[in-house]
């Protein structure tokens, strides 16, 4: 994954001279100071050279003289020796760990973490190790209770109080962002006697787009102490680069003082903060605070980022469920549709029979069918006249090159004034194109959810300025702010545009299929329906009884780019066109002499696929008037490109799952890969839980990159998994001694 950080570019402030105007931009990577409790030192490869010290280096390893200009080898043996076998692992996106017993000159053992920077070099950060084990009994059921949670909220209260065992934080929060970065404290466990921010929101101006990709690239951040002295780096500057050290990945980094002034006024001492990433976005946080100072050692930290991986796995799991539980059901809303055309010669009846099942997947309390000039509605809906200025609405919406697969908006008030004397049904309205033609549209509504929503402080006062104006620092009062939030409705989810999506397109389909066939039937509106067929997004091409070419559409000639300025007569005239013709001459034959379907998967002969062409669906269907006679047939064909490459990607994800779970013979002792092998098992199992759910979800386009996110997730877990175990953090002492001693 890439992650593109600002460097010290124009009118980002540097790290520590921000304000309120300018912080979302602040160079927080770029700190050039660390919190105290531990020391940094950058070194030069390969002689691992001391280039940068913090401050405090020399007093906390107990150093007669500065490390600065030194060798790693000359002052801290034992430590150059614990490092050196992970010094050709990849260090760029996961540090390595490793505890040093002996420390320096006989001193504390050590804890060291290392990573690579951006601009080179090697960083070490020391911190002394802490004299408890972390076994795995406590990750091994935290893992479980994730995997055995089938819904969002439980899985998020469990997150909750599985956090608060194990990091005895006063409080921990599960922080889900919106889609507009507002966050919400979706569930919290906290110490009696505190007061609960649970339902509380905040402004994205708390968290700047800034942090938020640090936190997508260091998946743990902690505050020992809001009240600690930044120690500076010597010198400033790296010598490698000439700029400030790049420490996004450092764990000892100095926070933002406009972060920490937060935290302050907040009433907190020390946090701890782990990301959550489904399929590769930041969903959320989960936030441990505390009232007083609080370390936090390395193996706990590990052991968050373990099963924050995971619960962002489970999640993208959930999410995918949902959206497959939501694809059954328009599947078998389409198969309704079909025999509603043969029983019925209309597909309308079988979409409004059963109301609820085109409410409910989308949480909406009416729907309406807005084509060739009518109105079907279900459920509580505006008016004709209403219903007909939202159509004039939708058709006035911006749409890309191939058109919008869905419009929604939660606020129609806001979005179209002139429609505000409808927000009591109709706040919320989400609505699929169903073909070209304006005005034609599958829309739901949702009323106006007049609500109160309680932020952590005035989202519209963020500044109070004392005597000197100087003096800016974030809200200083966290007492709940309730804003009354009226001409909304509940917003509508990435499920819901997905859902609607679906939906849209295969009424779509249904919707050109039955101009298709009334085009054979009804040759009074052939002019009009050849025009609405011919417009349409999906490639059909409609036959005589004989094979003759009565229409081929647009987007059948851009699926063939080849066919531009062709005019082939007949359907048989398109063989050439295909990878295999004597297969495709043979199926066509089929459908034409015997009158039968044709249901296959066929490839191009473009070489633009894979496989030495795009690969196609093909749907044929013969169309009778009466049981011995047929009027024509009709062809369709869909682009199976986005699908293959799904297909592909669960491929891929399943060698990268087993090769993700076997690691180089050597690393680990006997027991410790015992070990190992037994957490990774359920971690193994929780992604492929989540892929089977995504892999059935609607979004096919997205596939590959969710599998990919979770193959992603496994492979960092295995590598923090491996660090820790190797560490020696993990491993329960045997014999009853304590191995980390001395």
């Amino acid at each position: 994954m890439t992650i593109d950080l600002p460097g010290n570019s124009a009118g980002s402030p540097a790290f520590g001279t921000a304000d309120l105007s300018n912080c979302e931009r602040e160079q927080i990577h770029l700190a050039a100071s660390i919190q105290p409790h531990g020391a940094l030192l950058a070194l030069h490869e390969p002689e691992l050279t001391v280039l940068q010290v913090s401050a405090n280096a020399t007093a906390f390893l107990g150093l007669d003289r500065p490390a600065l200009g030194r060798r790693l080898g000359d002052f801290a043996p034992d430590i150059a020796r614990a490092i050196a076998p992970l010094l050709n692992d990849p260090l760029d996106v996961v540090p390595a760990a490793v505890r040093v017993p002996a420390g320096v000159a006989g001193g504390p053992a050590l804890d060291v973490q290392l990573h690579r920077p951006i601009g080179g070099g090697v960083i070490l950060e020391l911190e002394r190790a802490a004299p408890e084990d972390v076994a795995p009994r406590q990750l091994e059921p935290a893992l479980q209770a994730i995997l055995g949670s089938y819904a969002l909220r439980p899985l998020c209260e469990e997150v909750c109080r599985t956090f608060r065992g194990l990091t005895g934080y006063d409080r921990v929060m599960l922080y889900r962002f919106d889609d507009d970065g507002h966050g919400e404290v979706f569930a919290e466990e906290h110490a009696a006697g505190l007061e609960p921010y649970l339902g509380n929101r905040y402004p994205a101006s708390d968290i700047p787009a800034i942090a938020r990709r640090l936190y997508i690239r260091n998946r743990v951040r902690v505050v020992t102490d809001v009240h600690y002295a930044p120690v500076p780096l010597e010198p400033r500057l790296s010598p490698l680069t000439g700029q400030d050290l790049d420490m996004s990945l450092c764990i000892l980094r100095s926070t933002s003082p406009m972060h920490v002034q937060y935290l302050k006024n907040m009433g907190v001492g020390a946090t701890l903060v782990a990301s959550i990433l489904v399929g590769g976005r930041l969903w959320g946080l989960i936030s441990c605070h505390h009232q007083t100072p609080r370390r936090t050692p390395f193996a706990l930290r590990a052991i968050t980022e373990l099963l924050a991986e995971a619960v962002g796995t489970r999640i993208a799991a959930l999410e995918s469920f949902v959206q497959s539980q939501a694809e059954l059901a328009v599947r078998r809303l389409e198969q309704r549709m079909i025999e509603a055309i043969t029983r019925d010669g209309d597909w309308r009846t079988a979409l409004f029979d059963h109301a609820q099942t085109l409410l409910v997947p989308l949480g909406a309390s009416g729907a309406a069918l807005l084509f060739e000039g009518q109105a079907q509605t279900a459920g509580e809906v505006p008016g004709t006249a209403g219903l007909r200025d939202i159509g004039k609405w939708l058709d006035g919406q911006p749409r890309g090159p191939g058109g919008a697969p869905v419009i929604a908006t939660a606020s129609l008030a806001a979005d179209a004034p002139h429609l505000a004397g409808l927000t009591r049904v109709a706040s919320g309205v989400l609505a699929a194109p169903i073909s070209t033609a304006p005005g034609e549209y599958l829309v739901w509504f949702r009323p106006e959810q007049v609500s109160t929503v309680t932020w952590g402080g005035d989202p519209n006062k963020p500044v109070l300025v004392g005597d000197d104006p100087r003096d800016l620092s974030p809200r200083r009062s966290f007492a709940k702010w309730n804003q009354v939030v009226e001409g909304r409705s509940e917003p509508w989810s990435p499920k819901d545009l997905a859902t609607a999506r679906l939906i849209g397109d295969t009424v779509t389909d249904v919707v050109l299929q039955f101009r298709s066939v009334r085009m054979l039937i009804a040759e009074d509106q052939l002019a009009q329906v050849r025009r609405q067929v011919g417009l349409s997004a999906q490639p059909v091409v409609i036959c005589d009884p004989a094979g003759n070419i009565d229409l081929r559409n647009e987007a059948f000639d851009r699926l063939l780019p080849g066919l531009r300025g062709a005019a082939p007569r007949r359907i048989d005239h398109l063989l050439p066109y295909f990878a295999d013709p004597t297969e495709v001459g043979r199926r066509l034959r089929d459908v034409l002499e015997n009158r039968r379907s044709w249901r296959g998967e066929v490839r191009l002969a473009d070489g633009q696929g894979p496989g030495g062409g795009r690969p196609v669906l093909v749907r044929a269907d013969p169309v009778f008037s009466a049981p011995d006679r047929v009027l024509g047939f009709v062809f369709l064909f869909n682009d199976l490109v986005e699908r293959k490459a799904a297909d592909a990607a669960r491929r891929r994800f399943q060698a990268g799952i087993e090769e993700g779970s076997r690691r180089p013979a050597g690393r680990l002792d006997s027991q410790a890969d015992l070990d190992f092998q037994a957490i990774l098992a359920s971690v193994v199992e929780n992604a492929q839980l989540a892929a089977l759910e995504i892999a059935e979800g609607v979004d096919v386009a997205r596939m590959p990159d969710l599998l990919e996110s979770v193959r992603a997730s496994v492979s960092r877990t295995a590598v923090v998994l491996e660090t820790l175990i190797r560490h020696g953090s993990v491993v329960p002492p045997r014999g009853g001694t304590d191995r980390d001693a001395g």
